[in-house]
Parts: structure tokens; sequence; C-alpha cells
């Protein structure tokens, strides 16, 4: 039988005699009896397995050490200890072996030590933990989008799309290496013309959504952005839904609903984890991700919040400027300004991208992020811009190549409608809900430059 499901009934499986399979967490032996630390991954506790010399492999039992598989047959019964059960032991197989060099050992490992052992490190307390919840929030992800009529897209790893339009997207090619110093003709590769890994598949996922009115995506995305920071990574996996019929209003009710159903979600199926997230690494979770479920969240637009800034008495590392950007401290600001979660909006058209609408005004487009508490911009989204003059005028305006986006065009031609979707970095929204600051620390083999191992 799981842990999970033992320590799910405990009174039902009390006095009863029980097979489980685990590994050791640690081994305490003594002269007639022994202590081991068991855990079999299916959740977040582990159980003390007691056993003495009346066991017939005593002897070798002693000399099993951490790291090693075994099947555990023993009786359930009331602890003395901390746990409100333990197992008493009445038949121990080893089922494989681990050397004493076993690099888990029953100590504190810094995380940096335990990436090198990426491989290894689910094994551990912490990242049992962030793997279980990411685990629970992808199903959480995909039984809101389920339940609501959305369709599920697989949108095409390999591409010749920049969604984005900054150029950071890793190249695919079957030339030779010596052919790629040079001027490359992409005509005689493999695809006929110059690919990459998808940096968004947001474009495709709008054939979609004008198809079926509600579609979303959730796979892995590639930027060959040279950044160490703790919330960039080469590879990462991006959640994004589109919606027709839908505007900028429509798609931050979206946004919101979604985000608090799965943070609740969360916080109701992965308790135990939550828990330990709140007394081991960020004090204060359980109450922050609770906050934002019951918080209505503050929609302003992007002018209205240089302004705040601008009055704001404090003095700011990067001085906040209409028309600009703005930085993790205005956001930060912005967010304890109004005590809760805020959508800016509106923002200004020259740094957002080019498929965003375009406002009246000409000098905005209807685009949204979400800043929380605690960690900044969560979420970012827009409503298309539908009019094929626009889009295509502001295509040429930034130097775009449009032939190869005659497709993505010629969506506003043939039934083009009001549309619009949203962004979820998945590892950001791990980062949210466990306080694990480094995305390295939240995807099981992390890609970022000079780290391609396993």
């Amino acid at each position: 039988m799981d842990l999970k499901d033992l320590f799910k009934e405990v009174k039902e499986y009390l006095n009863k005699e029980v097979t489980i399979s685990g590994w050791i967490r640690n081994h305490r032996d003594q002269k007639t009896f022994g202590f081991i630390d068991f855990s079999d991954g299916t959740c977040q506790e582990h159980l003390q397995v007691v056993y003495d010399n009346n066991l017939s492999n005593f002897n070798e039992i002693q000399k099993l050490l951490v790291g090693c598989a075994i099947e555990v047959t023993g009786k359930i019964v009331e602890s003395k200890g901390n746990q409100a059960i333990e197992m008493q032991a009445t038949n121990i197989k080893l089922l494989g072996t681990c050397p004493e060099d076993y690099p888990i050992q029953p100590k504190r490992h810094t995380r940096e030590f335990l990436r090198e052992q990426a491989y290894l490190r689910p094994r551990t307390n912490l990242f049992q933990a962030v793997f279980r919840i990411r685990s629970i929030a992808a199903y959480a992800i995909h039984k809101y989008f389920q339940e609501r009529g959305y369709v599920y897209f697989h949108a095409p790893i390999i591409t010749a799309s920049d969604c984005e339009g900054a150029g950071e997207m890793f190249q695919v090619t079957t030339l030779p290496i010596d052919k790629l110093n040079g001027k490359v003709d992409y005509s005689k590769d493999f695809f006929g013309k110059q690919a990459g890994l998808t940096v968004s598949g947001q474009l495709e996922a709008e054939t979609f959504a004008l198809a079926y009115k509600k579609t979303y995506t959730f796979g892995p995305t590639f930027r060959a952005e040279n950044s160490n920071t703790k919330v960039h990574a080469s590879e990462f996996w991006m959640i994004e839904p589109e919606i027709a019929f839908c505007d900028l209003e429509g798609d931050m009710d979206i946004m919101e609903d979604m985000l608090k159903y799965v943070v609740n979600y969360c916080l109701e199926n992965a308790s135990r984890e939550i828990e330990f997230f709140d007394k081991f690494v960020e004090n204060g979770l359980k109450e922050k991700l609770n906050r934002l479920i019951n918080s209505k969240f503050t929609r302003i637009d992007h002018e209205e919040v240089i302004t705040i800034l601008k009055n704001a008495d404090v003095k700011w590392e990067f001085e906040p400027e209409y028309g600009q950007d703005i930085a993790k401290e205005h956001e930060k600001y912005i967010t304890e300004y109004f005590n809760g979660p805020v959508f800016i909006k509106n923002w200004p058209k020259d740094i957002k991208a080019f498929y965003m609408k375009q406002n009246p005004d000409g000098k905005t487009v209807a685009a949204v992020d979400l800043e929380v508490p605690g960690a900044g911009e969560l979420m970012g989204g827009s409503q298309r811009e539908e009019d094929y003059a626009k889009l295509l005028k502001r295509m040429q305006e930034l130097g775009m190549e449009t032939e190869s986006l005659d497709w993505y065009l010629n969506l506003r031609k043939y039934g083009g409608c009001i549309h619009s979707g949203f962004g979820v970095g998945f590892e950001r929204l791990i980062i949210y809900l466990t306080g694990v600051d480094n995305i390295r620390d939240v995807i099981p083999y992390y890609r970022t430059p000079g780290n391609c191992e396993y």
C-alpha cells in the first residue's frame, strides 16, 4: 500500500498488518533493535519503522544504509514519538542496495549542491514538496480549462514564427557546422527555411480560438536569452489561453478567476506541502495565498500607475517615466499601495508586442500585466489586434518580415473577430505557490546558460 492512503485513513489501518515499499531516509540501529525513517514518495509524511532482533534477518537489516529500497510488512500502532503512528515490523526485505557514498544523506544540503545532484534531489523533503505542488498545479490548470469548455491545443515546438519579435530563438538546423560560419542558405536546410524552437504558442493558438472559441496551450517554450537571473531559464513551460469574442475586460476576468482557482485548488489538495513551505521556506506563505483568493484585483491604467509612482515619497533607484516600463521596486510599491493584486492595463505601444490591439489614442495598446504582492508580475495578456490594416501597418513599422506571417494576418480577413488571451509562466507560478525563489529549483532539470545536464 501507499503511505498516502495510510496517513489519510489512519484509524482504518490502526492495529492492522500492512506491506509497504519505499526507501530508507535515515537508519538508527541499536544492539537489539532499530529505527528506519521510511518514505515511499506518495506523500510528504515519513513513517517510522521499528524492528527488533526477532527478525530472522536482523543482522542483515542492521547493515542497511540510507537510500536502500526495501519492502516492509508490519503492524500499524500508535506512536510514542512525534508522529501519530509507526510500524512494528515483522518482516523487512531488501529490494535495492545503496552504497555509503550515496550523496543524499540525512543532513542539510544546500540548494546549490542539490542542483548538481538534480537526478537525486526529488528524494529530499524540499523537492518532494516542490514537484508534488508542480504536479497538482498542472492538474488544476487543465481541470479549470477543461471544465469550462476550452479545447487543449498542442502548439508546435519547432516554428518559423518569432512571436515576441525579440530574435531570441534557438535555431533548428541540419546544416553542417562549417556551413553555419558564413552566409547560410536556409533553402537547403531541413525545412527549407530558417526555423527555431518556439518562444510562445500564442500565434498558433489564435487559429484554434477562431475555430473553437476557447482554447489553451500548456507546454514547453524556449528563449536563447543569455540571462542568469533567478527567474530566467532557457526552457520553461507556458499556459496560454486564447478566447474569441472576448475584450480586455473579459480577459482580466478570466485571468483573475483562473489564478484564484489554481491557488485555491493547491491550498485544498496540497495542504501538507503548503504547510511545509510556510514553515521552512516562506513564513506567511499560506496567509499570502489565502489573501489572494479573497482579494478583489484592482484595475488601473499604466499612465495612472506612473502618476502614483511619481507622487510617492520614495527615492527610486529607477525613476518612473511615462511611456516606459516599470521596475521591480515599482511593482512592489503598487501592490502595497492597493494592498493586493493589481492589473496594470493600457500600456505604451512602443514597449509591447506587435499583435496587441491599438487603442484610439494611438499611443497605447490594450495590454495588461498582473502584479501580485510578494512576486511582482505573474501574468500578462492583451486584446489582440483584429483589424487587418492596422496589424499590417504595425508590423511594417517594426520592420517585420510579413510574408511568413501571412497566415496570421489572414485570420483578420477570414471571419476575424475581437479576441484576447494571456500567458502564465508556469515556473513563476510555482515560485509564487511555494516561496522557492529560484526557477532552477522549481523545474525538474533546468536549462540555463552553461547548464544542460541529464
